[in-house]
């Protein structure tokens, strides 16, 4: 048994633990843990503190509401009624004990069972029918967020109440349908950016843009779950206030059941945990509630939560499976994604038999192979994971599986991308990552060919016309099946893109490079190489040591660079492009006596004058390397207004902030 100065040690770490995933969670809609493991870890310190009641204060994760107001897609606002979280329990005898504390203190209570949605809550105030405002938890006492511009553009938010008391306020949750997750992730992918963990943490960023059609695109949904306070009207109970709502075309929670014996509760509980699987859209738990307002009344709230309602989370679900194959594909970025195909089995109400291996790193952590037992787990998801390799039925001949150093798609050689696990594709021709490599080159950052969108790429790769970036420059020549068949739109806007199209040949070799794709080669580093170089035949000519004597080109890079300027299919589109006459030299120079010269600059915020372009030209012509995120590399941040997270993170290494009046005066007293 642990001593009490080993207990109050340890309840000094779960708070700051606990206090530390709190605000990811909540504040960063970046979790580093599940959810079950956060809860555990509460539940201990639950425990320790009922244990030592004496060193139990306010400032304790037990004794608060997580999350902080923040001020990102709107204003503050102060909250009518706060939004409390609920009080979490785990087990039938938890359930039981919460069923017959009520039944102890209220007469013949009913109990509602219903969908605890895993999402983001929101509240909605109308105001004679109207919707006036839209307002985030926040820090869930006092302060959220004014998001209503965003909460309009969610197809579930109805902003007029037909029959409509004087004041109504409800409150909700916004989270994201899998589908739609999924669409937003391909996305993310096609477009060379980092996806989003799960469906909570992209509901979560998505209500808080500035850019309200982003929202719109993502396609967010919204079922409330409570009535917070009315005027001018009466409801006896939660479930005759739902009954209102629907009539009005509110979405509420699905399958909500009355109950009245801890009998029927667990039942519904254990009914919802069977149906879990089956939904649209993840669930974390099952709430109990009071059903009548007047109960609610009597039992009140403690400062963290209602005392009228519980939160049931179920525990993960765990079962044994045999591997059957390790399947490999290739995703739009390039990257080999490993599969496990196991015996089929039945996991939170659904039948699954393939679940992902994320990368080398995590197949070489568990040391599963094909033929090896594994232990497949649902943790309140619908996304099915192996949490572990049953060592005692390893079969005696198992190997660990390697994925390969070819691509099972095209055959071309693989490599490890820099500071990730992922092992990717080097061909610029690999079928399974056209889109993405087309999109990549007419981008902004790269040959920045404006008007030729998502939609021309697809059809034009659908029709045959784009088997790899080089065919962009023989459109051309299909200028009249192009505008018969209305691929690109009439006449006038085909020659306007193919004009475009041809104007960007002149552009400097820097961008034609970026545009190329090669893994580990954004804009920078291209400008790097032909600022070095001066020059694409220049950098192909390069050896491993030449090409690791430019600035910030490491062994990773420089490998990356080799192999892709040396894999056949990559140097016949290379040849074409020179052939179609596209840019091949550089005029970038090195800065070498500005004030930033040899300086790593990271931008954030918004600044007084100058836009995010504007700002990065001028640190780059006074010899800066402007680069996207904070690490100890970085030797200024420039921060403006919404700084967010990029200045949280230079001020914890140190890192000097300047402002935009600071480089103007540091640019000013260098001439």
């Amino acid at each position: 048994m642990a001593s009490k100065v080993e207990d109050l040690a340890r309840i000094d770490e779960l708070r700051n633990t606990l206090e530390y995933h709190s605000n990811l969670y909540y504040n960063q809609d970046a979790p580093e843990i599940t959810d079950y493991e956060y809860d555990m870890m509460m539940q201990e310190l639950r425990g320790l503190e009922a244990k030592y009641p004496e060193v139990v204060d306010a400032s304790s994760p037990t004794q608060h509401v997580g999350g902080s107001a923040k001020r990102e897609a709107g204003v503050l606002v102060r909250h009518n009624v706060p939004m409390l979280s609920l009080q979490d329990v785990f087990s039938k005898e938890d359930v039981d004990h919460f069923v017959e504390e009520m039944q102890e203190k209220l007469v013949d209570p009913e109990f509602v069972v219903e969908y605890k949605i895993d999402g983001l809550s929101m509240a909605l105030r109308y105001e004679h029918g109207r919707l006036a405002l839209a307002e985030t938890r926040g820090d869930g006492i006092e302060f959220g967020e004014d998001v209503t511009v965003n909460a309009r553009m969610i197809d579930d938010v109805v902003e007029q109440l037909s029959d409509a008391p004087e004041y109504l306020e409800i409150r909700g949750e916004v989270y994201m349908k899998n589908a739609d997750f999924d669409a937003v992730n391909e996305q993310q992918e096609l477009l060379g950016k980092k996806p989003f963990a799960n469906p909570r943490n992209c509901a979560a960023g998505t209500l808080r843009q500035l850019d309200s059609a982003v929202l719109k695109e993502r396609k967010l949904s919204l079922f409330i779950f409570n009535l917070q306070q009315v005027r001018g009207r009466q409801f006896a109970t939660h479930t005759e206030a739902y009954e209102y709502m629907k009539s009005q075309g509110i979405t509420v929670i699905d399958d909500y059941k009355v109950c009245h014996t801890k009998e029927e509760v667990w039942d519904a509980i254990c009914a919802i945990g069977e149906n879990r699987g089956n939904l649209a859209y993840d669930i974390d738990g099952a709430v109990v509630k009071i059903n009548r307002y007047a109960d609610r009344e009597t039992l009140g709230n403690t400062a963290k939560v209602p005392r009228w309602a519980v939160a049931y989370k179920y525990p993960p679900e765990e079962k044994e499976t045999k591997i059957l194959d390790i399947e490999l594909s290739v995703g739009r970025t390039g990257r080999i994604n490993p599969t496990a195909v196991f015996e089929p089995i039945r996991l939170c109400g659904t039948t699954v038999s393939r679940a992902t291996l994320h990368n080398q790193d995590f197949i070489d952590e568990l040391g599963v192979g094909i033929g090896d037992t594994v232990l497949v787990y649902k943790s309140g998801e619908i996304i099915p994971k192996i949490k572990s390799v049953v060592k005692e039925k390893h079969p005696a001949d198992g190997e660990v599986f390697q994925i390969p150093d070819t691509c099972p798609v095209c055959g071309a050689k693989t490599i490890r991308e820099a500071n990730t696990a992922n092992i990717c594709c080097t061909s610029a021709t690999c079928p399974a990552q056209l889109e993405r490599n087309i999109i990549n080159f007419v981008g902004r950052d790269a040959m920045d060919i404006k008007g030729f969108g998502r939609a021309y790429i697809e059809t034009l790769t659908k029709e045959g016309y784009l088997h790899n970036i080089a065919d962009i420059y023989t459109l051309h020549e299909h200028r009249q099946e192009l505008i018969d068949a209305g691929l690109i739109g009439k006449e006038k806007n085909t020659d306007k893109l193919l004009s475009v199209i041809e104007a960007s040949k002149s552009n400097d070799a820097a961008k034609l490079f970026t545009g190329l794709g090669i893994l580990n080669v954004g804009k920078a580093a291209a400008k790097s190489l032909l600022q070095h170089f001066g020059s694409i035949d220049r950098v192909m000519e390069a050896s491993m040591e030449e090409l690791m004597e430019v600035s910030d080109i490491g062994e990773i890079s420089a490998g990356c660079i080799y192999t892709y300027l040396r894999e056949e299919e990559n140097v016949a589109v290379i040849d074409r492009l020179r052939s179609y006459g596209l840019n091949f030299a550089s005029s970038l120079e090195v800065v070498t006596d500005g004030v930033f010269s040899g300086k790593t600059v990271v931008i954030t915020g918004t600044l007084p004058t100058l836009g995010r372009k504007e700002a990065q030209s001028l640190l780059e012509a006074n010899g800066a390397k402007v680069t996207g995120s904070v690490s100890k590399k970085t030797d200024y941040l420039l921060a403006g207004e919404a700084a967010g997270s990029k200045l949280d993170k230079a001020n914890a290494l140190g890192i000097p902030v300047l402002s935009e009046e600071d480089v103007m005066a540091m640019i000013s007293q260098a001439k």
